[in-house]
């Protein structure tokens, strides 16, 4: 069975924009855009259309690919401040000579919709999560969506970047799940993905998941986005392998990919709600 991203995430925008619709302010979130990078600016252009769908107030704001740090820092703080904003994020990768964890700190925890910010990873190490990275949030939505108790279930997260492997880990042993944490260098990768109920993965290295490794009937949720030398664009996982094994497969594209700006507005609109009950 193929989990339709596309869908699950247009349901969750519908239920977003309804819940708007009864709002007396619009929630706001702010997107900072350094430099002109292509795919940074397609990303950022989707985030933009997101928001007008669901009648979210919109700041789009381009900064010079030789901004400094100072500057950058200080933009941040400008929305920090800005009481129709209740969300920043700030569009990475920056270039090289800007410190991104520095500028990931200044965000205001409270509108740190990427929930990338220590005090967010914190909370949701200590399983007292406020605002969850966008990513692991979706995947977390899309296996409730398909009714997958993970309870005992053996999770492999393979990938542990702070944008989503790590939380990731975070969110399923938060489900109660048995959780093993890979990366591209770990040995004998095939055997731990053999014995996954549960398999997430974001390394960035196309089809390096063969199919013959996925346990019969597993879940596959690929992560990946790898753009091919004919332009096309596939997966961290052989899917035309691998949909033969598992049980739930996601695509690529079609896949996650959705449901992470879907989950930028579900956290947007969680930031509008936590600020307007104080």
């Amino acid at each position: 069975m193929i989990i339709d991203g596309k869908e699950i995430a247009k349901k969750l925008r519908s239920s977003i924009a309804k819940q708007v619709a009864k709002l007396d302010r619009k929630p706001g979130l702010a997107v900072i855009l350094v430099g002109d990078d292509p795919a940074s600016a397609v990303y950022v252009r989707n985030k933009d259309n997101a928001c007008k769908e669901v009648g979210f107030y919109s700041e789009k704001i381009n900064k010079p690919l030789d901004i400094t740090q100072a500057a950058l820092l200080a933009e941040v703080e400008r929305l920090n401040k800005d009481d129709k904003i209740d969300g920043i994020l700030v569009q990475l990768p920056l270039p090289s000579h800007l410190d991104a964890n520095q500028v990931i700190e200044a965000i205001n925890p409270n509108k740190d919709v990427d929930g990338f910010h220590s005090e967010n990873v914190g909370k949701l190490m200590q399983n007292k999560p406020h605002l969850r990275p966008c990513t692991p949030k979706g995947v977390m939505t899309m296996l409730a969506t398909i009714g997958v108790d993970l309870t005992s279930k053996n999770c492999v997260v393979v990938g542990a970047s702070n944008i989503v492997g790590r939380p990731m880990a975070m969110e399923l042993l938060n489900a109660r799940a048995t959780v093993t944490i890979c990366n591209s260098k770990t040995q004998d990768l095939s055997s731990k993905i053999k014995q996954a109920d549960v398999v997430v993965v974001a390394v960035g290295k196309s089809k390096m998941i063969k199919g013959d490794w996925i346990k019969d009937g597993a879940i596959v949720i690929d992560v990946g986005i790898n753009r091919l030398d004919d332009g096309s664009l596939s997966g961290d996982v052989d899917f035309d392998t691998a949909q033969d094994k598992a049980s739930w497969i996601t695509p690529v594209p079609g896949g996650v990919g959705p449901m992470t700006i879907a989950t930028l507005l579900e956290n947007t609109l969680t930031a509008y709600t936590a600020r307007e009950e104080k």
